[in-house]
């Protein structure tokens, strides 16, 4: 039988939806691509914004069309959150949660002997386990992806992740040892450790995320280890410390923002202040080489005034981002965000994202030009036609690089030279 699978939202999502693959592959399944004819469509769903939920009852109904005789399986964050709109959505034969991605293939066989549809959307609990997953590969790329936490407890009052992830929960270290290694031995030079709140990882075994760090980074082939989305409150003095010392380790810190007004980081229930978070960013610059610092902006969030919203930006200006993500605020049913009054108007929240995607488009362009100048390591990813290559630097900072030798997957050392559009220029001093 052929399946093809279809993902939306995080890095996360896209572990999943490779380990089901394998799982798929192993139980006789031939993967095709999703705009291909196929017997089963897996679509692995987000819900981080009511946009996510409208993009997946589309997908749904789109490859239902294309295929009417299919079966569908929807899993992922939307069916967990409101499984209510599962049941009434008729082209979804078969519904699994956050929890019991593994269960799926059982439920297909179950489902073409009988014909009925299946819901299995079983409620978050305390003592839930890590849902053991494994990813021996990840097609055409040089870095790999591993899933190493889940859950989250933050409760932002925007957020709705934490009722469709639960609680958190962590992958042990034996399991992250195995499969460092065969990644390893499959070639993979990079890892990025993801997670749902990944600073939270070890927090149900005792232990930390500067663990995995260092078991990545003492992990023989692996040459350069990254992470994921961090809380800012995660980076402590001695985690500081422990992460410095790690060669491997590369200075790339994604620090969640949300706003630089600390009112509106109270209405949302974040647990850190504008003072606090730049103290960190001048830690992180006076204790790693040459980082980059990314982050998360939302802008009309509830009760948000002009007043808070210029607080914000002046903000995010005085940090320099090297590349943020803005988003306007979207209502969540299920939140206290979506009860609270003085909801901004979406002309307003658009007017807004405008406003602060130039600055932070501008910081961008400030960051790219300081790297002119540097050598830099560079994992060489793609190849273009001409000749030209592009790969990232340590600080994930990309790269456009002109070779006459076949240099992809290879590590290079390069000497920025210029910057054009969303790139460095870089020519290679060795490899």
């Amino acid at each position: 039988m052929r399946v093809a699978f279809y993902t939306l939202g995080c890095k996360v999502n896209q572990y999943e939806t490779q380990a089901l693959m394998q799982q798929f592959s192993a139980n006789g399944y031939n993967v095709v691509e999703p705009n291909d004819f196929a017997d089963v469509y897996v679509i692995n769903s987000c819900t981080v914004t009511s946009t996510g939920d409208k993009k997946t009852r589309q997908v749904i109904r789109r490859l239902k069309r294309q295929n009417p005789g299919a079966v569908i399986a929807l899993t992922g964050c939307y069916s967990q959150a409101f499984p209510e709109d599962i049941e009434s959505i008729s082209e979804v034969d078969i519904a699994t949660g956050t929890s019991n991605k593994k269960s799926i293939i059982k439920h297909i066989n179950n489902f073409l002997i009988h014909g009925k549809k299946i819901i299995d959307i079983p409620k978050h609990t305390k003592d839930e386990q890590f849902e053991e997953m494994k990813v021996e590969s990840f097609s055409e790329r040089t870095r790999a992806f591993i899933k190493i936490q889940d859950g989250c407890e933050h409760y932002c009052s925007y957020c709705i992740i934490p009722y469709a992830r639960g609680f958190v929960r962590s992958k042990p270290l034996e399991q992250l040892k195995t499969e460092l290694y065969d990644l390893s031995f499959a070639g993979f030079k990079e890892v990025v450790l993801v997670g749902i709140d990944l600073s939270s990882y070890g927090k149900d075994l005792g232990i930390h995320l500067v663990d995995a760090v260092t078991m990545a980074c003492t992990t023989n082939g692996i040459e350069r280890v990254r992470l994921g989305s961090l809380e800012p409150l995660m980076l402590t003095d001695k985690n500081i410390d422990v992460l410095k010392s790690l060669d491997k380790f590369c200075p790339q810190f994604h620090l969640s923002l949300q706003s630089g007004c600390d009112d509106t980081l109270k209405r949302m229930n974040r647990h850190y202040n504008t003072d606090f978070y730049k103290s960190l960013c001048n830690k992180i610059r006076e204790n790693f080489e040459n980082p980059s610092i990314t982050t998360d902006v939302m802008v009309g969030f509830p009760g948000e005034t002009e007043e808070e919203f210029n607080k914000s930006l002046e903000f995010v200006k005085q940090i320099g981002f090297a590349k943020a993500h803005v988003f306007a605020y979207s209502v969540r049913q299920g939140t206290r965000a979506a009860k609270m009054e003085n909801q901004v108007t979406p002309s307003e929240k658009e007017r807004r994202s405008h406003i602060m995607t130039e600055v932070t488009e501008q910081t961008r362009a400030e960051f790219l030009k300081s790297q002119i100048g540097k050598i830099e390591q560079v994992l060489v990813e793609t190849d273009m036609i001409d000749g030209k290559y592009t790969g990232y630097t340590k600080n994930y900072t990309p790269v456009l690089i002109s070779s006459s030798a076949d240099i992809k997957g290879s590590i290079v050392y390069i000497k920025i030279i210029g910057t054009e559009k969303d790139f460095c220029i870089g020519e290679i001093v060795s490899q």
